[in-house]
């Protein structure tokens, strides 16, 4: 009877061995899978700002952005414009537009592309943008009684700084400029933005 029950522990005892070094290893790797860095995500969610501008002394012709010679139907020059508003995952916000732009037919930024644009969050996070098109002379049956010409264009997410590295996007510009001074540009944007989640 000692012979069986000694065997009996003794059987008993590697079996326990055995699953303590299954269960080592499995947390081995366990601990493994945890240190192992994992992939940010990036998911695509609404984009939506609203803000106000005023145009800044210095705008008008600027011989890097084309001639400018009204005879011939043209008259390129350097717009600067700059205020603030709110924007979807900025919260409240500044911005800073510097481009090329036509003053005959309203086409921007031109031959040369040459745009600087951005939002800047509370938190100095900054998301980069640009967008193309042409401010057309008049208003839209929705706009104030003073609006005078009005721009609806394609922009373009190119990333940023902070919580919109790498981001992209895309969306519509609703925008337009009214007799009023000295906030006399009004900008609504809608569309997409793709970036890393748990940034948002």
């Amino acid at each position: 009877m000692k012979k069986v029950l000694l065997f009996t522990a003794f059987i008993c005892l590697i079996v326990s061995c055995s699953k303590s070094d299954s269960f080592s290893a499995d947390d081995d790797m366990n601990v493994s899978l945890k240190k192992a860095k994992a992939e940010p995500v990036m998911v695509t969610v609404p984009f939506k700002a609203d803000f106000v501008g005023t145009y800044m002394e210095g705008t008008g012709p600027y011989a890097e952005c084309g001639p400018c010679d009204p005879e011939n139907g043209e008259c390129w020059g350097i717009v600067f414009n700059e205020g603030g508003g709110t924007a979807t995952h900025l919260g409240k916000c500044k911005h800073y537009f510097e481009f090329c732009c036509d003053f005959i037919s309203g086409i921007y930024p031109g031959p040369t592309e040459y745009m600087k644009a951005y939002l800047i969050a509370a938190n100095g996070d900054i998301l980069y943008m640009e967008c193309a098109g042409q401010v057309i002379t008049g208003r839209l049956d929705y706009h104030p009684d003073d609006v005078n010409s009005y721009f609806k264009d394609p922009f373009v997410i190119l990333g940023g700084t902070g919580k919109f590295k790498g981001a992209t996007g895309s969306g519509y510009t609703d925008d337009y400029n009214r007799d009023a001074y000295p906030d006399n540009s009004f900008h609504h944007w809608r569309g997409t933005i793709t970036m890393i989640k748990g940034n948002r």
